[in-house]
């Protein structure tokens, strides 16, 4: 996966010389240090998407499929998911909207109904950061009583919605939670 890359570079130190921050205030370095999943669909529909696809047709990559796509970080996602929620409740902080949000949180009613697991639980609580107004029928940027009905969180699941600049709250709640 693309984040399995970026923490082999990090791990590395080959572009320690480039770092244009501490690494102490890198959430990427900090994600690799205790070596989080990090979940990226639609990767391939990015700049660094765009950088594989030209390395690909150069040459320069011989196999398309040296990066996982899509598929399989679902595959992953439901994989972790499953595991981790037989050990303890799982929330959901999402950082705006599109295929970023909704992908993970389908993960959840994929297990249910297109798997059938009823011993899957729902996500714990959800959180999300958006610089626009949510609203009813808007497919991932739906209000958080909305993903009650698609099987994606329960009536009773704690859910929060701070619509403000994700630059600016991410942080701050990155650092509360992290005790800086």
């Amino acid at each position: 996966f693309p984040h399995q890359f970026l923490y082999r570079i990090l791990r590395s130190g080959a572009l320690k010389q480039y770092y244009q921050i501490d690494p102490r205030d890198s959430w990427v370095y900090a994600a690799m240090e205790r070596d989080l999943p990090i979940y990226v669909p639609g990767w391939e529909d990015s700049t660094t998407g765009n950088i594989y696809a030209a390395h690909c047709i150069a040459g320069d990559i011989k196999n398309v499929h040296t990066v996982r796509g899509g598929i399989e970080y679902m595959i992953d996602l439901a994989d972790w998911y499953t595991r981790t929620s037989a050990r303890h409740s799982i929330g959901f902080f999402q950082i705006g909207g599109g295929i970023a949000g909704d992908f993970p949180i389908c993960v959840v009613p994929m297990l249910h109904q297109d798997l059938r697991r009823t011993d899957v639980p729902v996500w714990g609580y959800f959180c999300q950061i958006s610089d626009s107004t949510t609203s009813y029928g808007s497919y991932s940027g739906a209000v958080p009583n909305e993903k009650i009905t698609w099987g994606k969180l329960a009536v009773d699941t704690p859910k929060f919605i701070i619509e403000s600049d994700a630059t600016i709250v991410a942080p701050l709640i990155f650092a509360l939670v992290l005790g800086w």
